[in-house]
């Protein structure tokens, strides 16, 4: 089962996100505050960002984070797929299949273009998307923080 972040959830997710950014999904560490923030932006409703609780029979066995935002390049809605995480005793199971077929599901009426970012440490998810028809995208990143 895929569903919308509740209040409950919320010390499950920060262990979760925790365990995402020290888990080699990403390239560095993220200040805990972040995933706070993230929480209750998506609890509230904003519009830019959507936060999913993976489930496996009745238990939380991961989390999605979306981004939501208009794209020029494509014409409509890019929905990023920021973070999947599954927790280590559920992967396996078909969860990241059964998340990217709820995607498609939620969002193909809408959306224009699915990305997302992938380490090259975390073959086992490169692997997964590769499957699923995502390629890799030629643009290199540039950020700036602020």
């Amino acid at each position: 089962m895929i569903r919308d972040v509740r209040q409950e959830d919320y010390q499950e997710y920060l262990a979760m996100s925790r365990d995402f950014y020290s888990g080699g999904a990403a390239l560095h560490p993220v200040p805990e505050e972040n995933f706070k923030e993230t929480f209750r932006r998506c609890l509230a409703g904003d519009p830019f960002c959507r936060l999913l609780m993976l489930e496996h029979e009745g238990k939380t066995a991961g989390y999605a984070l979306l981004a939501l935002t208009y794209s020029n390049e494509v014409g409509g809605l890019c929905v990023w797929v920021d973070e999947v995480f599954v927790k280590e005793d559920y992967r396996s199971c078909g969860l990241g299949r059964a998340f990217f077929a709820w995607l498609r599901k939620t969002y193909d009426s809408t959306a224009k273009r699915y990305r997302l970012e992938v380490c090259a440490s975390n073959q086992g998810a490169a692997r997964l998307y590769a499957r699923l028809g995502f390629e890799p995208l030629a643009y290199e990143q540039m950020i700036l923080d602020i």
